[in-house]
């Protein structure tokens, strides 16, 4: 066991507190949720328990601030933890946090201890009304609409009203499911057992997903440590993400599925069980094609695996290309036969298109292109986004294929290849979510970050839980209210690399006097001499 205690620690300075208080947030965020969440449209529920009371007036803003404050200490929490974490890795003076002894210092959690306090945080989540979106209703509408005989590929939600339909966003109701087969026939199991029980039905969608999470604590540590990198800093980036947490569990969304699928399947395929890796991969591209920018790579990965024990043949590299071909398309081959409704979710992807925000490029593109032109002439949005969508598209279409090619050296830069290409998607494609984040934070756990990326993954996780509101409504058009998040987004990050950013615990010493959590705020962290 390593004795040792970092610099500015104590011994019991190992995180607890912080863990503690995330926990307690995510409790605030499920109670919160019950008055401003998505709550099931034309639902008696809490009109037959005697609570309706809390989704209106006073109630309404009691629980509205139970919910906030919830999102503050989770955040709160999560980057204290950051900093303990990163401050204890940087003391060590080597990649300590990787070692086994790690596990047992006293400076920082070990994974053991995260994976189950990160299960502790999620659990309030998991029996939250969903908040931030409603797509757990569609996924739902979607589900039945597959086991009433008609092809989701093809009919919307609409063509079977009733309460499934009413509660999911109504842009959606005529549109058809853009998921891949496996998940589609998760959906269709789920309905035909709950029926039009929405409560049940959103509890069935958590439960389906939720081996994603099992999934991600199993791989998440394994990937980080096959690259020299921090489990625990890999946990704390990916899972332990308020962002990440609260949309994919209380969202809930398919992401937390599609996540563990694929990080598992890039865990095994590092650790050079290749064809069981390239298989699970597969299975996650039938669950959210997304995932499947990520096989490609899996090539340079086998043939570094190949070339680490001997030199690489030209029938090697045939071998290798017609394997990860091969299982791909029989895994994905399987599951369309089994569910039967073909290749028709290709026609779903072009849906994106009916998102506007300007979180990516080519939207953010068309809004100024918009704004300039102004004084000389009118402009419709929508034209100029079909111009600069297009261009986006031609652009992202190029970048991954140079991403793929110049990132072919050896497993590690293959997998950064794998990361560079799901973020080249998020800046490029039509529309990009909050919960799309996760394609990326899971690959990126295996790298050492800087200090400014992961106050940038801060930054950006904060700013996404406030412009994105949990009764589905959003407020990224609104001046005051985007320089509100981003000032609150700005200070989560630069509290990150240093702490007590304000200097409010000068304030707390002059009023108090000093405090035993004074300690703590001379915490060293990454950049600053210990």
């Amino acid at each position: 066991m390593n004795s040792a205690v970092a610099p500015g620690q104590t011994r019991a300075g190992t995180g607890r507190g912080d863990l503690i208080l995330g926990a307690i947030g995510s409790g605030l965020v499920c109670l919160g949720s019950f008055g401003v969440g998505d709550r099931p449209r034309n639902s008696p529920v809490l009109t037959d328990l005697g609570l309706s009371w809390i989704t209106y007036g006073h109630g309404k803003n009691l629980l509205g601030i139970t919910f906030w404050l919830g999102v503050f200490l989770m955040v709160f929490a999560w980057v204290r933890l950051g900093r303990r974490i990163f401050a204890a890795r940087r003391a060590s003076g080597e990649a300590a946090a990787d070692a086994p002894e790690a596990d047992d210092s006293p400076a920082v959690p070990s994974t053991r201890t995260m994976s189950r306090w990160l299960l502790l945080w999620a659990a309030p989540l998991f029996v939250a009304v969903p908040v931030y979106s409603r797509d757990v209703y569609a996924y739902l509408a979607q589900g039945a609409v597959f086991g009433a005989g008609f092809d989701p590929y093809a009919d919307g939600p609409a063509h079977l009203p009733g309460p499934l339909v009413d509660s999911m966003a109504q842009v959606w109701a005529t549109t058809t499911a853009p998921y891949g087969p496996f998940f589609m026939g998760m959906l269709r199991v789920v309905t035909e057992i709950t029926g039009d029980d929405l409560v049940l039905g959103v509890l069935a969608i958590r439960l389906v997903l939720l081996p994603g999470l099992f999934l991600s604590l199993w791989a998440i540590p394994r990937l980080a440590r096959r690259f020299g990198a921090s489990p625990q800093a890999g946990l704390w980036l990916a899972l332990f993400n308020p962002m990440v947490l609260i949309h994919l569990v209380a969202g809930p969304h398919v992401e937390l599925l599609m996540m563990g699928v694929l990080v598992t399947g890039i865990a095994l395929a590092v650790s050079g069980r290749h064809v069981a890796g390239t298989a699970v991969l597969a299975l996650a591209v039938s669950i959210k094609i997304t995932a499947g920018i990520a096989l490609p790579f899996l090539v340079w990965i086998w043939l570094a695996d190949i070339r680490s024990r001997r030199p690489v043949a030209t029938r090697d590299v045939m071998t290798v290309f017609a394997s990860v071909v091969g299982i791909a398309v029989a895994v994905f081959g399987f599951w369309t036969l089994v569910v039967g409704l073909g290749l028709g979710w290709l026609t779903g992807l072009g849906w994106a298109d009916v998102i506007i925000n300007w979180f990516t490029i080519p939207t953010l593109a068309a809004h100024l292109v918009t704004v300039v032109a102004a004084p000389f002439v009118a402009l419709n949005l929508q034209p100029v986004l079909e111009v600069t969508r297009m261009i986006g598209s031609a652009v992202l279409a190029v970048t991954l294929v140079v991403l793929w090619w110049r990132h072919r050296r050896d497993a590690h830069d293959a997998v950064a290849g794998m990361a560079w290409a799901m973020l080249a998607v998020l800046l490029l494609e039509p529309s990009t979510l909050p919960w799309y984040y996760t394609w990326v934070l899971a690959i990126a756990v295996a790298f050492d970050l800087p200090p400014w990326v992961r106050a940038t993954v801060v930054g950006v996780s904060t700013f996404m839980l406030i412009v994105f509101q949990p009764d589905d409504a959003i407020v990224f058009y609104k001046p005051f209210e985007v320089a509100l998040a981003a000032a609150l987004a700005g200070l989560a990050a630069w509290s990150l690399l240093s702490p007590d950013p304000l200097r409010l615990g000068r304030l707390g010493r002059w009023v108090w006097g000093s405090t035993p959590d004074d300690a703590d705020s001379r915490e060293p962290v990454a950049g600053q001499k210990a």
